[in-house]
């Protein structure tokens, strides 16, 4: 296969949105003979039909739809570099990209970056943060996507190396008028005969969850499925049901929002987190200087042994 031209896949991507060649066109100011002439090269060079079209428009094939997901991550990756290059010229020294899960965003990763970003020796560095669940983050850095990762230390981190991080105590959050109110403590095992908002299946908590109503031989009513862990403090402030969420997380806005945080018994309830990554001797000055300071960080606050 010859080399895919961006342009070309940047206009790809506009007609499968727009559905619509000429609309497309009208978007990126080129006439709309020029992006058909550009999808039919396409098509040559992938060796497949991309686009259908219809009487309202177009649509991907199969192939098409391939091809799109492909694109579109190709031209996120090129506008990561215009942005690295720019950032560079505009006299930032060092730049680290780091994926982490919602629960160390949530949590504690904000701060203990922005506690290194105002080291004046780190006055020059840029970190970049994005979300993602714990088998997208492996997976980025085991492609080498980004350089470091934070996320649950539970997940399958085989062939990356790992420097500890924090640690924190899941919770079961309920109204303040649920039986379970009354508890100062609470087993996960007391939780399944209620309904419960939880977390899309591809999380971490989701998942661990999942396996601990297994072990039990009983199932998790979800009444409700939400993205954050803050929906779903609200879905269970509206009664909606019961959640777990970090304490961490709960507990300063418990008040606030009218909630009740019971810390769960169980052992796998208090998680490890781990700074992940390939290969230590291979990040960039910036990107090991931050990993350091975060273990060190975690250390200092007796998260993790040294």
């Amino acid at each position: 296969m010859r080399d895919l031209d961006l342009t070309t896949l940047r206009l790809f991507v506009a007609v499968c949105e727009a559905r619509n060649i000429a609309r497309a066109a009208q978007l990126h100011h080129i006439v709309p003979s020029a992006i058909s002439k550009r999808l039919a090269l396409l098509e040559q060079t992938v060796g497949n039909t991309l686009i259908e079209r219809r009487r309202r428009g177009v649509v991907p094939t199969g192939a098409g739809e391939i091809l799109l997901e492909h694109a579109r991550a190709m031209l996120a990756a090129a506008d990561r570099v215009g942005r690295d290059m720019a950032a560079y010229g505009n006299g930032i020294t060092g730049q680290v990209r780091i994926l982490a899960t919602v629960s160390s965003i949530a949590e504690f990763l904000p701060d203990d970056i922005a506690s290194f970003l105002q080291v004046p020796a780190h006055r020059d560095i840029r970190i970049d943060i994005e979300e993602a669940v714990s088998s997208e983050l492996v997976r980025g850095l085991r492609e080498g996507v980004v350089p470091v990762g934070v996320c649950w230390d539970a997940a399958d981190l085989a062939g990356l190396q790992t420097r500890s991080y924090r640690r924190d105590h899941l919770a079961i959050v309920t109204p303040l008028s649920h039986p379970l109110a009354r508890r100062r403590r609470c087993a996960f095992e007391d939780t399944l005969g209620f309904d419960q908002v939880g977390l899309p299946a591809s999380t971490a908590v989701h998942t661990m969850l999942a396996r601990a109503a297994a072990i039990i031989g009983r199932p998790i009513n979800y009444r409700a499925v939400v993205s954050t862990f803050d929906a779903s403090m609200r879905c269970v402030r509206a009664g909606l049901g019961i959640a777990v969420v970090p304490r961490e997380v709960a507990e300063p806005v418990a008040a606030s929002l009218g909630i009740r945080v019971l810390p769960l018994t169980d052992d796998w309830a208090q998680r490890r987190f781990a700074i992940c990554f390939n290969d230590e001797k291979r990040l960039s000055p910036a990107a090991r200087m931050l990993v350091e300071h975060l273990h060190q960080l975690a250390v200092a606050a007796g998260d993790k042994d040294s």
